[in-house]
């Protein structure tokens, strides 16, 4: 059964390095990694030799029963990388149950200390923290919320660090950052900081903004505001971290560490589903000295075949030294589509770091207004590159759920310099097929 009734969609035939085939041999060059999944391509053979091996032993031990080596030894993998206090890491199948889990975790945490009346989690507008009731209520974004708004929790928000569209013209962009990190304390003091669990925010926004940055300081500012209001930090890097923004964890840029930090997507590269909290190691003590046990879980949490294909993706990255590729093949493709932009009327933005690249389109570029949501460019511009070849991960509503179109790259991680010159011409050439810009 496809995901959608409107439209019918080719079949996936075989994956070659960069490239998806479908069964009529038709090649589309993969310039999204799906939904910034596979970083590593398709058919790495380290990879899935590293799960036939592991299927040869056993696929699967349900884990309150046996703990088992992929599961311990990518979690040390992972604590040995991460750039943060953390001492532990809980997998599960993917960013919804990872944001999910790290929701539950802050609760437990402020229990286990007694502080039972913290609960309220916040967030941002415009932000994505998965589709589960859960992840789904801590999301700003209108539009996915609103099918479901009667069954969801209530949520608390603050506004985006979007600094195109959100900084005055009077301000630097830090002074536009200090102010919407400010916003926190304004809401912690709002909902009383005896009653605020933690703060959970993407480092670099995906799906909903098309990979928007916070500015220079903001998330210092909110790393002290949690501190001084003793609430977690929970930083979101699901489809933004392992490696997608030119180092391993997207926060390295912004120069804080969170107390729990979710992991997801390019964790696996698509070949398991996986998803994976690192927990601070003060969370985790706090724990272990209580009540002793994480009161959460799910069937497939450590599951032994996916930890397998994370471990061996990690190392590939690791070994290969891909994430200098990352910055080097990012760095030129942003320069390309930016060059492109100063030509084209209906580019309003190029931003990102690494192979994590958005591009905004807009009606007009002086007033940036949008295309009317009516027109669904950004469908028009998926459609289009498809047809010639070429796959992107582009969603409407940026502005607020409803205006606003965007096109959202992350290519694997191993394109090249001509990868990248085609798939920066192939983008434009969408565009403009979608705007019906004509040079």
């Amino acid at each position: 059964m496809q995901r959608s009734c409107l439209v019918k969609l080719p079949t996936i035939s075989s994956g070659e390095g960069v490239y998806l085939i479908d069964k009529s041999g038709k090649r589309y060059l993969d310039a999204c990694g799906g939904a910034a999944v596979s970083c590593l391509g398709h058919s790495n053979s380290r990879v899935k030799d590293a799960m036939h091996s592991q299927i040869n032993k056993v696929a699967y031990a349900h884990t309150s029963f046996f703990t088992n080596d992929p599961q311990e030894e990518l979690a040390e993998h992972l604590i040995a990388n991460s750039v943060g206090d953390f001492s532990s890491v809980y997998f599960v199948s993917g960013g919804s149950e990872a944001v999910e889990a790290s929701i539950k975790l802050a609760r437990q945490y402020f229990v286990e200390v007694g502080l039972t009346e913290k609960k309220y989690i916040i967030a941002r507008e415009q932000s994505y923290h998965g589709n589960t009731i859960g992840a789904l209520s801590a999301g700003g974004n209108l539009w996915r919320r609103q099918m479901f708004d009667p069954i969801l929790l209530s949520g608390n928000h603050i506004s985006a660090c979007y600094s195109y569209r959100g900084r005055l013209v009077e301000e630097s962009e830090h002074e536009y950052g200090q102010r919407m990190a400010n916003e926190l304390e304004e809401k912690i003091i709002k909902l009383g900081q005896q009653n605020v669990a933690a703060f959970i925010a993407e480092p670099v926004v995906g799906a909903t903004l098309g990979a928007v940055p916070a500015v220079e300081g903001y998330f210092k500012r909110i790393r002290e505001i949690c501190n001084e209001y003793n609430v977690l930090l929970i930083l979101d890097e699901v489809m933004c971290g392992s490696g997608r923004t030119g180092t391993l964890h997207a926060c390295e840029q912004d120069g804080v560490a969170a107390d729990i930090q979710t992991m997801a997507k390019g964790l696996s590269a698509g070949y398991q589903p996986l998803g994976a909290v690192l927990i601070g190691n003060k969370i985790h003590q706090t724990i272990c000295n209580g009540s002793g046990m994480f009161q959460h879980g799910h069937t497939y949490i450590g599951h032994a075949t996916a930890c397998a294909a994370g471990l061996a993706v990690q190392k590939e990255i690791q070994e290969l030294d891909l994430l200098k590729n990352v910055a080097l093949q990012g760095a030129a493709l942003k320069d390309l589509l930016v060059e492109h932009s100063k030509e084209h009327p209906f580019i309003g933005d190029v931003r990102g770091r690494g192979l994590f690249i958005g591009v905004e389109i807009v009606q007009d570029k002086t007033n940036k207004s949008p295309f009317l949501s009516e027109q669904k460019i950004h469908s028009k511009i998926k459609s289009m590159a498809m047809e010639s070849g070429l796959m992107v991960y582009p969603m409407g509503g940026t502005i607020d759920g409803k205006n606003g179109d965007h096109v959202l790259l992350a290519p694997p991680f191993i394109v090249n310099e001509g990868h990248i010159e085609k798939i920066s011409t192939m983008l434009i050439d969408a565009i403009s097929l979608a705007t019906s810009y004509k040079k």
